[in-house]
């Protein structure tokens, strides 16, 4: 079942950190079968707080994007971000059309 990758950034600490792993996360992900569908900062927010960096990434299942998130390229994007940014990540599975 398809899936997708939600991350957004509730906090950016450093510019230079963030800017390094982005040049590293990105191709992690579409190596391991991601699909950027949307990403940046929002152009609303209507609820809550965080006007900072979101991506939504699509995989073809819940397993391949953990996967991902666990592979080495993404794991030494990881190390380059550091303490540089707070950040959610979920992991969703997208509706299957019965409901």
């Amino acid at each position: 079942m398809t899936a997708y990758w939600i991350n957004t950034f509730s906090a950016i600490h450093d510019e230079t950190k963030l800017a390094r792993y982005i040049e590293l996360a990105g191709p992690a992900m579409r190596a391991a079968g991601g699909v950027f569908l949307a990403r940046g900062n929002p152009v609303h927010v209507l609820e809550g707080t965080s006007a900072l960096r979101t991506t939504v990434i699509r995989f073809d299942s819940a397993e391949a994007a953990v996967a991902a998130y666990h592979s080495e390229a993404y794991q030494a994007a990881l190390t380059e971000l550091g303490d540089g940014a707070e950040r959610d990540i979920r992991i969703l599975n997208a509706l299957d059309g019965s409901t």
